[in-house]
């Protein structure tokens, strides 16, 4: 019977980046998930890896950043030892401005995304005639362009995360016995039954429109992201109440004709697959990684929303940090609730 040191109880991004790092490290790691891989939120489709507003600094802030720094080539080597493309591309991001007090708000942020960013991305206004074949309709003739975002295809990383995993030799199944140290990463079920959070409901559509090098587009709230893959997503709905959890209705109906409106070019594309879950949302807005108050051994690792992937990788890197070797290099405001 195999000993392991580490348990990680979901299958999800979180639970998974966590995973890899340890058995990067040597540990020997066995992930448990009754539902298998990425059959949560982490089996989603939008994949918009896109960065807070450069002003208001803080810790969260500050931990996106790195983490989206650092995504190029942890996914460059998920890539390679899984065998797998993940999807993600550094593409960059627009987005409208519709009147001059917004013109003059992200100027403002562009001066201090050269500090904040620190010379390795940039976020600038330009004319929407720099992007005259790809870009949502602006009223100022003036689009935000951010070099900092980038793109992912959550269920192909996910699964590619999965790989690399196995190919460091470990476990992945539906059941098991917690051995070691336990991570949970168990998503909005967890948080809910703790009393750390809830889920909020997302809808999602796949488009058949082909726009791999293009980056990405946010407008009227919504995230244009084409795939490598000769895809294009389009997301998502924020639901706090719903019946049925997978899905889809006259909610994602209007946001496809919303991001049709921004982008005509859209409106011939086909639909080819339409995409609801549930992703999770601890009550302070920020992820929750760190120890398990009141219970000795076990790590708490969840909350990702919206944001999860674009923070993941280093998430894996502070949890094995934790887990392995006791130091604690997490922010204080992502510690669980009573640390």
């Amino acid at each position: 019977m195999a000993t392991y040191d580490v348990t990680v109880m979901g299958a999800g991004v979180f639970g998974l980046s966590v995973a890899h790092a340890c058995a990067a490290r040597g540990a020997k790691v066995q992930v448990i998930d009754p539902a298998g891989v990425a059959t949560g939120a982490s089996g989603g489709i939008v994949g918009a890896l896109a960065p807070h507003v450069p002003e208001q600094w803080n810790a969260k802030k500050a931990f996106q950043l790195r983490s989206l720094l650092m995504a190029q080539n942890y996914w460059a080597d998920i890539a390679t030892l899984s065998g797998q493309n993940p999807g993600y591309a550094r593409t960059g991001r627009l987005q409208p401005l519709p009147n001059d007090a917004a013109v003059s708000m992200a100027q403002a942020r562009a001066v201090q995304s050269r500090t904040l960013w620190q010379g390795q991305a940039l976020w600038q206004v330009v004319p929407a005639t720099d992007h005259p074949d790809w870009a949502p309709h602006s009223p100022t003739g003036l689009l935000i362009h951010d070099t900092l975002s980038a793109r992912i295809h959550p269920r192909q990383a996910t699964a590619a995360l999965a790989q690399a995993f196995r190919a460091l030799g470990g476990v992945i199944g539906p059941k098991g016995t917690e051995q070691g140290a336990v991570l949970w990463a168990t998503g909005h079920a967890g948080l809910t039954a703790h009393g750390m959070g809830n889920g909020v409901k997302g809808q999602a559509a796949l488009l058949g429109f082909s726009a791999p090098d293009q980056p990405q587009l946010f407008a009227d709230g919504l995230h244009i992201v084409p795939h490598a893959d000769g895809t294009t997503a389009i997301g998502s709905t924020s639901e706090r109440l719903w019946d049925d959890a997978q899905a889809t209705d006259a909610q994602l109906d209007g946001i496809i004709a919303r991001a049709q409106a921004a982008f005509p070019a859209l409106a011939r594309a086909p639909i080819l697959a339409r995409w609801a879950g549930v992703r999770p949302r601890a009550h302070s807005r920020s992820p929750l990684l760190g120890a398990w108050p009141g219970r000795p051994g076990h790590f708490i690792a969840n909350g990702g929303f919206k944001i999860g992937f674009g923070i993941a990788p280093l998430v894996g890197q502070v949890m094995a940090d934790l887990i392995l070797d006791g130091r604690d290099n997490i922010p204080l405001d992502f510690h669980p609730p009573g640390s």
